[in-house]
């Protein structure tokens, strides 16, 4: 009796279990219909410029990310040479792979802190105790009396994915060995004192300063700040006065004995060498008589 109950239950399951197999069947094929009708070509160059960018991901293109970008400069060439950390080299991969002709710089953009000064070289007006951020802590007038110097909170540290940024003795100082040239840094320093720079041979000449102080008022503040004493401008042309700051114009940079003489001249040593080769920064005559 109970054999022939089991059997009448299987045959009476037979049915719904063939139908199920049968909708399942044609849910199968109609997915496989669909995904070759509505397949999206992907172009192969895609992938191939993907693989020729360091894949990671630091948005210094301007794009999520690595794989955005790919997409984004085969369907724009003119987005050729935005990959800082990658450089002219993997410029030059990209526009091998679009049939496109690329002439680089081929020097290599790396981030310079215009601003030498740390904790025992600043003059504080009173000690801040708010927030421990330099975007907070540019917000308070008054600070510190240069207006115009690292804060030394390290939002740039934080904005940093490779470790390149250390605050050292209360100044933003970069270790070039890791820097990847990504810009993150330079879009988080609230008071605009990192600058991309084309770095040659290893090194580059520098004036770290910012302050558009004037001589006297610089000196009050600061001992390692620029004066405006247009001592490095009679050196080379290659030197100009920004208001009360010099700067260097890198377009006509080439180093040679003028940037030596410049280096040397400087009475407070704000002309100073950074990069991976880069010497110790000088002890200006003012600065070591001060002690």
């Amino acid at each position: 009796m109970e054999i022939i109950l089991l059997s009448n239950l299987f045959v009476e399951s037979l049915p719904a279990g063939i139908t199920l197999f049968v909708l399942g069947l044609g849910f199968a094929i109609i997915l496989l219909i669909a995904s070759q009708k509505l397949r999206v070509e992907v172009d192969p160059k895609i992938e191939q410029v993907h693989q020729a960018l360091p894949k990671i991901d630091c948005g210094a293109c301007g794009f999520a990310g690595c794989s955005s970008y790919a997409k984004a400069v085969v369907a724009e060439p003119k987005l050729l040479g935005k990959c800082a950390p990658g450089g002219t080299a993997c410029a030059a991969k990209i526009a091998e792979i679009l049939n496109l002709q690329f002439a680089g710089s081929g020097l290599p953009l790396r981030p310079i802190v215009h601003c030498r000064a740390h904790t025992a070289d600043r003059t504080y007006i009173g000690r801040y105790t708010g927030i421990e951020s330099c975007t907070s802590a540019t917000a308070i007038p008054g600070v510190m009396m240069c207006k115009f110097g690292c804060l030394g909170f390290g939002d740039c540290v934080d904005a940093c994915k490779f470790d390149a940024l250390h605050i050292i003795n209360g100044l933003a100082t970069v270790d070039y060995e890791k820097c990847t040239g990504c810009t993150a840094c330079s879009k988080a320093c609230p008071r605009n004192l990192i600058k991309m720079v084309p770095l040659a041979g290893g090194n580059v000449i520098v004036v770290a300063c910012s302050s558009q102080e004037t001589g006297k008022d610089t000196r009050a503040m600061c001992r390692v700040g620029c004066i405006a004493c247009k001592l490095c401008t009679k050196q080379s042309d290659v030197f100009s006065m920004n208001g009360n700051v010099a700067v260097v114009d890198y377009n006509k940079y080439s180093p040679g004995e003028a940037f030596e003489a410049a280096y040397n001249k400087c009475p407070t040593g704000v002309i100073v060498y950074r990069g991976k080769n880069a010497p110790a920064d000088r002890v200006p005559a003012e600065k070591a008589a001060a002690g």
